[in-house]
Formats: structure tokens, C-alpha cells, sequence
């Protein structure tokens, strides 16, 4: 991961530092549980807790002789413990100790996320309010369909960072697990009892059943979840994007004193962050697939996932992290511009009220065929002539003997398109 995109807690969380802690973490619990079926004696526990340290740089100088890192990281400890030190990693296969540290990291990286959401979601909220009764063109296609409430917008979006966050708790819950089952998930050297407690005492729940690693589909779910987060998140960002277009200019990134838009040309005020935040969304999404990837294992493990893994978990918290901080920012400060949006909404000169006239003549006793033929004919002409589609509407003999003037204006209100709007509120916020 870049470190420019790593936010300090999310950084210090995927740092070797804290990796290797964890995995210490892991040893230190098997140790007083050993000591407590009275595999190991309390005075050795006594050593082996006030002496166990390691740190990164004596690790990476031994694994360049070992070439594995678990290793090299019981060799350090066992260089600072002393001969209790035969007690540490007692019963145990490489992998105990790193999906079960995985967990705890991973678990770790939930609960940053988690954060950053509950920090998101007030500022949706807070703007959905702001603008329930701002009238905006809906678009469909790219083309003007109908008014809409610009608040709407926020509330979707609400409604969907609370889906993501059942999501998250969702993964952080399947990635909480750890194992101590041994070299093929068997217990031929430790008991299950031993695992359990070990968890307990990390805060994790045991694997029902493992092999020699945790199973991946927890992993997959985990960044699969991130990446559909993500994903809306890039919604979020997409949608700026359009409304910052010149021809558009319905909102705009806050622009800061100082700030520069090109090199070139002076006058820009380009969507960068939103930009950055779809780019990056990306990455999150690519990753997801590894994941999956990673789920198909020969046997009882390979370590063809290993590698990917060390890339991907962190790479893809740290982004997240970074994203959801941004767009947080993005959403907070935009700059919106109501008076376009009405602008906007009359591009079409009332042909976006066309749809309210089709079912206002099928009300008046018109086969939905002649109401649409009616009404489209109209738009037509204003799409190919020009004119405004209500004085169409009043000169058109069939219209206009079905509907008195009075009707035709209730037809082009835009309060009767949000009239709604307060129900949908109830549903999202209660």
C-alpha cells in the first residue's frame, strides 16, 4: 500500500510492529494455558511473560537466513526468554499463530472501519435533511426523466452505508475466529480445549473445523464486503462527478484558496478527489477477487495464498480507510447549487411533466394509447421546434377538451413530485 493513502491508526494496525505483537499475542495465550493444565510451570510462564520481546529489525536478520518468518520470530524470542523459552510455540504449527494473529488484526481493521461509517453517516443524514425539499431533475439514461427531491439522493445513500455497515459486522464477526488445531486441523498434538481457551482468552471464537489454516471463504467475505463498500462509495463519487460538469454545475468539490485545478489552464476546478476515490475504489474491488482466489487450496494448505494475502489484507483496509475518510470530507464541505438544479430542471421546457399528463387524461376516461399518443406528439415538437410543452399542451384540441386549464396546471406542479418525499424519510430515518 502507498503510504500516503494510509491513515495513521489503519497504518499502525498492518504494521510489522503490531503483526509480530499479535503473533506474540497468540504465543503468550497457548503459554498460560499450558500453564494452566500444567504443561508448563509457572515459573517458566513467569519467564517467558517477562522476557518475551522481539523486534522487527532482529527478525528480518534471521529470516534472511531461515527463510521463514515464524521462525525467525521464535528465534528472537527465544534469544531474550532463555531456556523457558522451549515452551514457547509448544505444540504448535505456523499457522495457529498467524491466522489467529490474522484475526485479531483483521478484527482490529473492522472496528477502524466501522468507525469511519458511524462517522459517514451523520453527514448523510445531516444533508438529507438539508435538501428534502430542494427540487432536482431525475435522470435516467443520462436523460431528463422526472423531479425528484435533491435529499432523496442523501437518504439513498444513508440507507446504503447502513447496509454496508451491517456488512462489516457481518465479516468482522466471520473473520473473529481462530484456530490452534495443528499441522492439518487434526488436534494430534494439542486438544480442542486448548484452542478454545486460547481464544476465549484473545477475544475470538474457535474454527468449528479447520485445516492447517483458518478456511478463506471468512477472508473472501471479509474483502468482498470492503469491496462492495467501496462500491458505494464510488457511487457517491461518480455522482459528484456529474453534477461538477460545467454543462451540469448542480454541486462542486469544495475548492480551497491556493488550490489548482490544471497546469495548463487556470480556469479549471476539476472533480480530483471524487476522481481519486472511483480510481481507488477499483484497487479495492481487484483485490476482492484474490479472495476468492485464495478459497481453493490443495489439501489441508498450500501456500499459494500466503503471499497474495500479505498484499491484499492490508492494501485493501488501508484503501477503504482512506476512501471512506475522503469521501466523508467530500460529502461534508460540497458546495451545491440549487438554483442550477431549477435551472437544469427546466432544460426540457416542461417535457419532464409528461408522464403526470399521460395519467391525468387516462383519469379522464382516455384509452392509455390515445393519452400517449396525445402527449407524446407534443413532446415531440418541442424536442424538434422548440416552445414550451405547456402552451402546447393548452392549444392541443384533444388536451385541452378533456382538461380545463386549472387541471393542465396541476399537471406542471413540481410540489405534486414530492409529495412523498416525508414518507420515504420515515422509512430511512424513522
Amino acid at each position: 500500500m502507498i503510504e500516503r493513502y494510509t491513515l495513521p491508526e489503519m497504518g499502525a494496525i498492518w504494521s510489522l510492529q503490531n503483526k509480530f505483537q499479535k503473533w506474540l499475542d497468540v504465543e503468550l495465550a497457548v503459554c498460560e494455558v499450558h500453564a494452566e493444565d500444567g504443561v508448563i510451570l509457572h515459573d517458566a510462564l513467569e519467564q517467558i511473560e517477562s522476557k518475551a520481546a522481539f523486534t522487527v529489525e532482529r527478525i528480518n536478520e534471521i529470516e534472511k537466513t531461515t527463510d521463514h518468518d515464524v521462525i525467525a520470530f521464535t528465534t528472537n524470542l527465544a534469544e531474550n526468554i532463555g531456556e523457558a523459552a522451549r515452551f514457547v510455540h509448544f505444540g504448535l504449527t505456523s499457522s495457529d499463530v498467524v491466522d489467529t494473529a490474522n484475526a485479531l488484526l483483521l478484527k482490529e481493521s473492522c472496528t477502524v472501519l466501522l468507525a469511519k461509517i458511524d462517522g459517514l453517516l451523520p453527514i448523510l443524514k445531516r444533508r438529507a435533511y438539508e435538501f428534502k425539499e430542494t427540487p432536482q431533475i431525475g435522470r435516467t439514461h443520462g436523460i431528463h426523466a422526472e423531479p425528484t427531491s435533491f435529499g432523496l439522493v442523501w437518504a439513498l445513500w444513508y440507507s446504503e452505508m447502513q447496509r454496508n455497515r451491517e456488512r462489516l459486522e457481518r465479516a468482522k464477526d466471520a473473520v473473529s475466529v481462530g484456530k490452534i488445531s495443528g499441522a492439518v486441523g487434526a488436534f494430534a498434538h494439542l486438544s480442542p480445549n486448548v484452542e478454545e481457551r486460547v481464544c476465549v482468552k484473545l477475544g475470538l471464537k474457535a474454527a468449528d473445523v479447520s485445516t492447517q489454516v483458518i478456511q478463506r471463504d471468512r477472508y473472501a467475505e471479509y474483502l468482498c464486503t470492503l469491496a462492495i463498500v467501496a462500491s458505494t462509495l464510488e457511487k457517491m463519487a461518480l455522482q459528484v462527478r456529474h453534477w461538477q460538469r460545467t454543462e451540469v454545475r448542480e454541486a462542486q468539490e469544495k475548492f480551497k484558496v491556493g488550490q489548482k485545478g490544471s497546469s495548463a489552464m487556470p480556469h479549471k476546478r476539476n472533480p480530483i478527489l471524487s476522481e481519486r476515490i472511483c480510481g481507488m475504489a477499483r484497487t479495492v474491488r481487484a483485490n476482492s477477487i484474490v479472495g476468492l482466489e485464495n478459497i481453493a487450496l490443495w489439501h489441508e494448505r498450500d501456500i499459494s495464498h500466503s503471499s497474495a494475502e500479505r498484499i491484499v489484507l492490508p492494501d485493501s483496509s488501508a484503501t477503504l480507510d482512506y476512501i471512506l475518510a475522503k469521501t466523508t470530507s467530500l460529502l461534508d464541505t460540497l458546495i451545491v447549487y440549487p438554483e442550477n438544479m431549477l435551472k437544469n430542471l427546466g432544460l426540457t421546457r416542461g417535457l419532464v411533466f409528461s408522464g403526470q399528463l399521460l395519467l391525468a387524461l387516462t383519469q379522464k376516461g382516455v384509452s392509455r394509447e390515445d393519452a400517449y399518443s396525445w402527449t407524446q406528439r407534443n413532446a415531440m415538437k418541442v424536442w424538434d421546434e422548440g416552445g414550451e410543452y405547456e402552451d402546447l399542451i393548452k392549444k392541443d384540441a384533444d388536451i385541452s377538451s378533456r382538461l380545463s386549464v386549472e387541471e393542465i396546471a396541476r399537471v406542471f406542479d413540481i410540489k405534486h413530485y414530492l409529495r412523498n418525499v416525508d414518507k420515504v424519510f420515515d422509512r430511512v430515518f424513522g
